[in-house]
């Protein structure tokens, strides 16, 4: 009925061989003597941080208000799968109320 057609290679057009490409080897001489590696320049000397009562005030509010929000929202997520769970156990209260009356009558 249906029957796949195997596909045809295309003739290919134009050049079919790279051209060819002469390589000349070089000679390798190893220089006399190498120059002395120049001295490393001394890092230069960074300031320290340092914490004035306003930074480390600014510091200790963002992290509790990191902590705030992040407890926030695990608290969301575990109440919203409280209410799943509780919504599904009613769900299948009633149903069993349900199969068993039907079953009485």
């Amino acid at each position: 009925m249906l029957r796949p057609k195997p596909p045809t290679m295309p003739q290919p057009t134009g050049r079919l061989t790279p051209p060819a490409v002469v390589v000349q080897p070089t000679t390798i001489t190893p220089a006399a003597s190498a120059p002395p590696p120049a001295p490393a320049a001394p890092a230069p000397s960074r300031p320290t941080v340092q914490l004035t009562p306003g930074t480390a005030l600014a510091l200790v509010g963002g992290g509790t208000a990191v902590v705030l929000v992040v407890g926030a929202v695990l608290v969301s997520m575990l109440l919203a799968v409280a209410v799943t769970a509780s919504s599904v156990a009613v769900c299948a209260v009633v149903l069993r109320s349900l199969l068993n009356a039907e079953r009485k009558h």
